[in-house]
């Protein structure tokens, strides 16, 4: 925000946005990160264990707008250390069976345990949007939202790559169990000895100090009403959807052409790792730019045109190289895009709260992920052909080819909507501007407006009457003690 306040050559030069910060008295505290690393640690090893997809889409539905209650009302803190621990104890119970042979019914402590861990889930989705907003300075808010967020897909990443080389026989199950409730015991430890407080004693920005987090239902009323808000839910919540329904169905797609079941997981991996590699350099470049709606508008476009290449190419034999280019960008300008858009839900609809503002955008995903996983199936064919499937699953091979058609189709169709319609301002911003022109006017007044008698006497324009601070005893250029807030 640095740069010159109002027009013309006797405008003022205002101070650097650290100056700003240090004379409204905002701070970043060291122990954000400490934060971030146990939202990040539970995210990852959540994802680690939350396998059964269908458990959580069922849940998470629910589960979420009570997630979104409890971190606008309860606080980051207790909602961080509930989760953690809903987690560990899902992913205890969920072992039990192979680890305690006698236990009975070893299908109910399954569900049951990944039931807790669906319900941690959507505690740990919701909250790095939350955390950055409240901890990080500004320059720093889609940086820190991009990791607590790309920690869950890395988890899966993870997951997918240590579970074969872990379980060789039967025997190693529990093995590979017991690995996965290391990284969910250790964020419960953390999240429960190093999170002292929800909010830092000092809000890192103007936008931290005006964030809402009280009356949860107006909120969400709120949020129903602004239209570009809904825009971006729909069309966001829509790519989420598609992502989720490609994920679960990838395998099922690539076995009917004759694809390994590895090769599918090798486009998984690629899927995931690119996604990663572009979110922290869209990130980053989000938090020097600002440039919210560009990035999502532009990423959503690129991703539809993948997602065309992909409806295409999968119907095809022998395209190994093309399938793993296209995984690859369709995670790169995909997955780039999730951090950035829920940067961009806040910004639209502040001053509501971070947790119902992004909350609400994952919400409905699930709910367009179910939609689009049961017409995407509902679509598939018995292949009349002769087929070179290479499907475990003993049936007959389907025919995808206009299950993938109608999910490039439904991914440009959102991409058309959110590129016309979106046109939303950055609130927060915006308030974050307000503050600081403030600041500004307080601490560099216009001269030609406040002692204009002075204006003809150059060597006399430095000085003003005594400031309060001065009078008190307090040294010149200290931030003022009255309020400052816009």
């Amino acid at each position: 925000m640095a740069g010159q306040v109002g027009n013309g050559p006797g405008a003022a030069t205002a101070p650097t946005a650290p100056t700003l910060d240090a004379l409204r008295g905002y701070r970043a505290y060291a122990r954000r990160w400490v934060f971030l690393l146990v939202i990040s640690l539970l995210s990852y090893s959540n994802a680690m264990i939350n396998w059964l997809s269908l458990v959580y889409l069922v849940v998470s539905i629910p589960a979420g707008v009570v997630a979104i209650w409890v971190l606008d009302s309860v606080g980051l803190r207790w909602a961080t250390i509930l989760c953690a621990w809903l987690n560990f104890a899902g992913s205890v119970l969920r072992a039990l069976p192979c680890m305690v042979p006698s236990a009975q019914d070893p299908f109910v402590f399954l569900m049951g345990g990944q039931s807790l861990c669906a319900l941690a889930q959507t505690l740990v989705v919701f909250s790095p949007a939350k955390l950055a907003a409240l901890w990080f300075p500004e320059h720093q808010r889609a940086t820190a939202n991009m990791v607590g967020t790309m920690s869950n897909p890395l988890g899966v990443l993870a997951a997918n790559l240590l579970s074969p080389a872990l379980v060789r026989k039967e025997e190693d199950i529990p093995v590979m169990l017991a690995s996965y409730i290391m990284p969910a015991g250790l964020a419960s430890l953390l999240a429960t000895a190093c999170l002292w407080e929800s909010v830092p004693p000092t809000p890192p920005s103007a936008g931290a100090a005006r964030s809402t987090s009280e009356n949860c239902l107006a909120g969400l009323k709120l949020l129903v009403r602004n239209k570009d808000y809904v825009i971006l839910a729909v069309c966001f919540g829509g790519g989420i959807g598609i992502f989720s329904s490609f994920s679960a169905l990838l395998e099922q797609v690539l076995c009917v052409n004759g694809y390994s079941n590895e090769f599918a997981g090798l486009c998984g991996a690629l899927f995931i790792a690119f996604g990663i590699l572009g979110a922290l350099a869209l990130s980053l470049y989000v938090d020097r730019t600002k440039h919210f709606t560009e990035a999502v508008k532009i990423g959503l476009c690129l991703t539809s045109l993948v997602c065309v290449a992909f409806a295409l190419v999968s119907q095809l034999q022998g395209q190994t190289l093309a399938l793993s280019a296209i995984c690859s960008l369709l995670g790169l300008f995909g997955f780039s895009v999730a951090p950035v858009a829920m940067e961009l839900a806040i910004e639209c609809s502040f001053p509501v709260g971070e947790g119902a503002a992004a909350g609400l955008v994952f919400v409905l995903g699930q709910a367009e992920g179910v939609l689009t996983m049961v017409l995407l199936t509902a679509l598939t064919v018995r292949r009349a052909e002769p087929s070179f499937s290479t499907c475990q699953d003993g049936q007959d091979p389907l025919d995808w080819k206009g299950s993938m058609l109608l999910m490039a189709g439904l991914c440009t169709f959102f991409s058309c909507l959110m590129v016309l319609f979106f046109h939303a301002p950055y609130r927060r911003l915006q308030a974050e501007a307000d503050a600081s022109l403030s600041i500004q006017e307080d601490t560099y007044p216009a001269t030609s407006d406040h002692i204009p008698h002075l204006a003809a006497t150059p060597e006399a324009l430095p000085q003003h009457p005594p400031s309060p601070q001065h009078e008190s005893g307090e040294k010149p250029g200290t931030a003022p003690s009255w309020n400052l807030s816009s």
